[in-house]
């Protein structure tokens, strides 16, 4: 007899992530993958925008087969906190705007001499 049943909803925590779902582990038994199409209502471009590895989540059990205790899940209508949606920071270089206060006194330069030329 299965632990769990389908509609249960469960706490699983986030094990890895591919392109195409995460993997979560339910217990030391069962384990299961939420595929991308179940983590949200929303368009998901990239998973990690949504869950990171190590998330404790809420999940609902799509299906229980009968081998190897993995589980289909599904994070949708579940975790409305889910919705983090993390923007990447922009990571800063060493020249930062350095390349731009270098090439700004020619620009300068050739945007007056431009501007006389008109006159």
């Amino acid at each position: 007899m299965n632990k769990y049943k389908e509609g249960d909803v469960v706490k699983a925590r986030i094990t890895a992530i591919e392109k195409y779902g995460a993997f979560a582990s339910i217990d030391d038994e069962y384990s299961g993958l939420i595929h991308i199409s179940e983590i949200t209502d929303k368009f998901v471009r990239d998973i990690a925008d949504f869950v990171e590895i190590g998330d404790v989540i809420n999940v609902k059990i799509l299906s229980v087969p009968n081998l190897h205790n993995q589980l289909r899940l599904s994070a949708k209508n579940v975790n409305y906190e889910l919705q983090k949606n993390k923007r990447k920071k922009i990571k800063e270089t060493v020249f930062g705007f350095y390349l731009l206060k270098t090439a700004l006194p020619n620009w300068i330069q050739e945007k007056m001499e431009e501007i006389n030329k008109k006159l």
